[in-house]
């Protein structure tokens, strides 16, 4: 009976210190774990913000090129004082491909009126005349 209760306290110590050290262990995670919790937070403010400056640089990209469109917009009508500055042919999304104007998205582009190939060829002639003179 001796040595089996001997064995049992010897097993009892033995199951005492894995509870502590698991316990231990289970401690030590838990604060591992509020850290990380603690780093994921600040880092996810830190790339919202990001986010945010990455839109408003965008805005202000695009923004700054349309006011440059509309200043080239303002000193073709300074320079040239029949082109309508306002007309609704001006259009920030088209380009003119092939004597054509043509949207960015469109494959084929639609055509302009004959009064803007007229009136292309107007300010063609008047800068070549400019330049004679």
């Amino acid at each position: 009976m001796e040595k089996e209760k001997e064995g049992w306290e010897a097993e009892r110590k033995r199951l005492v210190s894995w509870k502590v050290r698991c316990l231990d262990s289970e401690e030590k995670l838990n604060k591992r774990i509020g850290e990380l919790e603690e780093d994921y937070e600040d880092l996810k403010d830190k790339y919202d913000g990001a986010v945010g400056e990455l839109d408003d640089l965008k805005n202000s990209v695009i923004q700054e090129h349309i006011n440059g469109f509309e200043k080239g917009l303002r000193q073709a009508a300074f320079f040239y004082k029949d082109v309508d500055a306002l007309d609704s042919r001006f259009d920030v999304d088209k380009d003119v491909v092939g004597g054509k104007l043509v949207g960015e998205d469109e494959e084929g582009g639609e055509e302009v009126g004959n009064e803007a190939a007229e009136a292309e060829k107007d300010v063609d002639a008047t800068v070549e005349g400019d330049k004679a003179a």
